[in-house]
């Protein structure tokens, strides 16, 4: 990569160049991380208290520097300016559950003794070190802000990488997270496309936190195995819709539709594939096309333009949108709205007569287009909804909320909503993430702030205590006395419990009657109480 080479900031709106940024150097990103690694036990020291304290700060300076922050989004991406200050809104509402909680949640808890009875032992969470963020370009605020806060918060140190897409936005939180001083330390911002990022894999973080594609997510966890780096990846998805027989249409049409185009469709949650049961299936799919048609494309930096979505933000995804158009066309799927518009734009488009043979119906498309598939019964909505590679997230319809449950329950996906789309990922403490092909690790919530920390375990107390069954164990000669602690302390039947006290019984009768009593029934009575005093522990901390 040349040292002077820059990335370009183009409204994808307007096509017009707004600005640039010099690209980080390898050797830039290897400095960054060198640098945060031997700073970073500063922060790491700070309590949480204190860490808390500066992140409020840059929750403070988010709500002030909202109409900064939706402007360049805006620009940057070719959303509104409103959709842009959701990203604000949610950003500040997850920060601010993550600050709230977080004395509880990092806190250091008591765990059960096992085999000792005379010790303490302790968990607590702690942070890896450097966490290298690697974000994407639909949200390109929440999506770099929400993990890189996180693991600020729990004590490690964070370079950024955000999507070259949207380099703007990476220039705009760079300088948003320089107003903090106390924080600013601790953060870099690198620039720059794939092989910056490929840059800061290599230079071997502690810890790698991506969102992006699945191809993405292959070649970042090959990257990092070679080091050994731990990895979190939330990857893409191809969420299904089905709509069962009982329900509400209309609420189903509007808000399936505001879930497959919202943000021209380039959400990981978007609403990608629908299964419509036959009773409702032709009044689903007219009211679908009229709903489309609603919509209305279109791009403005005012605060309150009208649009309900802007542009695609990235050409290649334009072309792949096309691309799986015209393969689903040329296999008798049938366009009954939309298309491409002018620059880069693509009008909500209806699609049916799919197939799952169909790529636009197999890989993640990205794009504001909801096809529609006639499902025969309950159970094959649910067999073709788990028929894919992906599994993030989808949505059941239903008015009977017993019966929808019953439908999500089969699904498998990390999480489902039901009479509703994407807003669950709005929730401030509600898990996200996916399984399969769509990645692991989670979003939000308590998993979502200590997905960034390693269990550190200690254990504590004085030497050795004699009457410690571990302290018996690990003397020779007691192979007996064990073999009946580990029934009574752990036996599952009344014959495993009882059977040690015979055995130790009759050998004793045996040694009395020899001459050779070597263990007598005080030495068989502490080790009836300490295993049973071990069975009592054993879920007590």
């Amino acid at each position: 990569m040349s040292a002077t080479a820059v990335l370009a900031f183009t409204n994808p709106g307007t096509g017009q160049r707004f600005g640039e940024v010099a690209m980080t150097t390898p050797a830039e990103v290897q400095a960054a991380v060198d640098d945060l690694r031997a700073t970073g036990e500063a922060w790491r020291r700070k309590t949480i208290a204190e860490r808390v304290r500066v992140l409020r700060q840059v929750q403070a300076l988010l709500i002030d520097a909202r109409d900064e922050i939706s402007e360049v989004i805006s620009q940057d991406h070719g959303k509104s300016r409103q959709d842009a200050l959701i990203e604000v809104f949610v950003t500040v509402d997850v920060l601010n559950t993550a600050c709230r909680n977080a004395a509880r949640w990092l806190r250091r808890e008591r765990v059960a003794n096992g085999l000792y009875l005379f010790k303490r032992f302790y968990v607590e969470p702690r942070p890896h070190g450097v966490v290298a963020v690697l974000a994407p370009w639909n949200y390109p605020l929440l999506l770099a802000l929400q993990p890189a806060l996180s693991a600020l918060l729990v004590g490690n140190t964070v370079v950024l990488k955000p999507s070259e897409v949207t380099g703007a936005t990476g220039v705009l939180i760079e300088r948003l997270l320089q107003r903090v001083p106390e924080l600013a330390p601790y953060v870099r911002v690198v620039h720059g496309d794939g092989r910056v990022g490929a840059a800061l894999v290599q230079a071997r973080p502690d810890f790698i936190f991506l969102t992006g594609s699945t191809p993405t997510g292959k070649k970042v966890m090959a990257a990092a195995a070679e080091h050994v780096i731990p990895v979190v990846c939330e990857l893409g998805g191809k969420d299904a819709m089905i709509v069962l027989d009982d329900a509400d249409v209309d609420p189903a049409v509007e808000w399936g539709s505001w879930g497959a185009y919202f943000n021209s469709g380039q959400t990981c949650m978007a609403v990608e594939r629908v299964y419509v049961l036959p009773r409702v299936y032709d009044e689903f799919v007219s009211k679908s096309v009229a709903a489309a048609q609603r919509f209305k494309a279109g791009y403005s930096l005012d605060t309150d333009a009208r649009y309900n979505l802007g542009p695609v933000t990235s050409e290649a995804q334009l072309r792949l949108i096309e691309a799986q158009m015209a393969e689903a066309v040329a296999k008798g799927a049938r366009v009954l709205t939309g298309g491409r518009g002018p620059g880069q734009f693509y009008e909500p488009t209806v699609l049916v007569d799919v197939t799952h043979d169909m790529q636009i119906m197999r890989d993640e498309t990205f794009g504001p287009i909801l096809p529609i598939m006639r499902a025969r019964d309950e159970a094959e909505a649910v067999r073709l909804a788990n028929d894919s590679p992906f599994g993030l997230s989808a949505s059941v319809w239903s008015r009977d909320l017993e019966h929808a449950r019953a439908v999500a329950d089969q699904l498998q996906v990390g999480s489902v909503i039901i009479n509703d789309t994407l807003a669950h990922f709005g929730v401030p403490s509600l898990p996200f993430g996916g399984v399969k092909e769509s990645g692991f690790g989670r979003a939000h919530g308590r998993e979502g702030v200590l997905q960034f920390t390693q269990s550190f375990a200690y254990a504590t107390g004085q030497p050795p205590h004699p009457l410690d069954i571990a302290t018996v164990l690990r003397r020779p000669g007691h192979y007996d006395l064990a073999a009946a602690m580990l029934r009574l302390a752990f036996g599952v039947t009344p014959r495993q419990r009882l059977e040690p006290v015979r055995e130790l019984a009759s050998a004793q009768v045996k040694k009395l009657n020899a001459g050779r009593l070597t263990l007598g029934l005080g030495a068989l009575t502490a080790a009836a109480v300490l295993a049973l005093a071990l069975g009592a522990r054993r879920g007590r901390k």
